[in-house]
């Protein structure tokens, strides 16, 4: 318990300093200043993996499938990758998001703080539940397995969905009949008075649309973790670690979205993988390196088409 503690505490204080100090102002966020908080939160996510190692190497946490602390590291490094590497479609929901309500560029990051303390919440608990079941009914790793093939089945053949519009969504009608919604946003607040009481701005609105569409791919990337490894504090470590860094990734690639629209392929290659290793986890054993090397390699290879493809429909136009 003395390491899951020091461990909420650290990222508490994180957050803590990142509103009240980093960002106390609110202020629109370069691409240059999301450069370099993307490389922050990497290596410190890197540096992690070195407690990681020292950790499961002595007695302050409890290892009931005694790892090793080399693949302890490993598994989080994979982990952090995997929710990393499915993020990039909450990004570009997130992106839809923002444009469909109409936040300046200046209060995204405060919709986004706020929006991370809830999915530390949601995660958590949706960790919590993944491990128990997989570690009291084994059988369930193979309906996880089963629902990641699935999923990326769906995300290679279902091409021609109906684009996702916030304000017809069964979150934005809910929410419309318990609070008033006000089209006016004043400066950060998420409510403002009017004659008929107080009414949500569309800052909390955005906040709330996001906060359920990051449960629902939760449903995805939860699992994804969770093939890697059932051991609770390396899941959780890595989810909220990528989670914490999903902000300024989203700031960076903000503005060239449109070039990252076919590593949708790499996300499926991810997917599937971890499905099969899920389903054959009885039959095949993965070592912990080819299982990184793997999915490092594919969203390497996903970033790199992706650039050469829309730098290639560029010249042509």
């Amino acid at each position: 318990m003395t390491v899951w503690i020091l461990f909420i505490v650290l990222i508490l204080i994180i957050l803590a300093l990142d509103l009240g100090v980093f960002n106390k102002t609110p202020h629109i966020i370069s691409t240059k200043e999301a450069s370099k908080w993307t490389a922050i939160w990497f290596t410190l996510s890197m540096l992690f993996s070195g407690v990681v190692y020292w950790l499961y190497s002595t007695d302050y946490v409890l290892n009931p499938t005694q790892l090793k602390p080399s693949v302890a590291a490993m598994k989080f490094i994979t982990g952090y990758l995997i929710e990393l590497s499915l993020s990039i479609d909450n990004i570009f929901v997130i992106a839809l998001i923002f444009a469909s309500f109409k936040i300046s560029k200046k209060y995204q990051h405060r919709v986004l703080f706020w929006g991370i303390l809830g999915a530390i919440v949601f995660r958590g608990l949706m960790i919590y539940f993944g491990v128990l079941l997989i570690n009291k009914f084994t059988w369930t790793a193979y309906v996880f397995g089963a629902f990641l093939l699935f999923t990326a089945m769906k995300m290679l053949f279902t091409k021609d969905e109906e684009e996702f519009n916030p304000k017809k969504s069964l979150v934005y009608k809910i929410l419309g009949k318990i609070i008033p919604i006000s089209t006016h946003t004043e400066k950060e607040h998420f409510f403002i008075k009017t004659d008929k009481g107080n009414a949500a701005t569309p800052l909390f609105v955005a906040l709330i649309v996001i906060e359920v569409m990051d449960v629902v791919f939760a449903v995805d990337s939860v699992p994804a973790i969770l093939a890697i490894t059932s051991d609770p504090f390396l899941v959780f470590s890595s989810n909220i670690f990528a989670i914490l860094g999903l902000r300024s990734l989203y700031f960076f690639l903000a503005n060239m979205l449109e070039k990252f629209s076919h590593l949708e392929y790499s996300l499926i290659a991810i997917l599937s993988f971890v499905g099969l290793k899920m389903l054959l986890h009885d039959y095949i054993e993965i070592p912990e390196w080819a299982s990184l090397t793997f999915i490092a390699l594919t969203l390497i290879i996903g970033v790199l088409v992706s650039l050469q493809i829309s730098k290639n429909e560029k010249t042509t136009k």
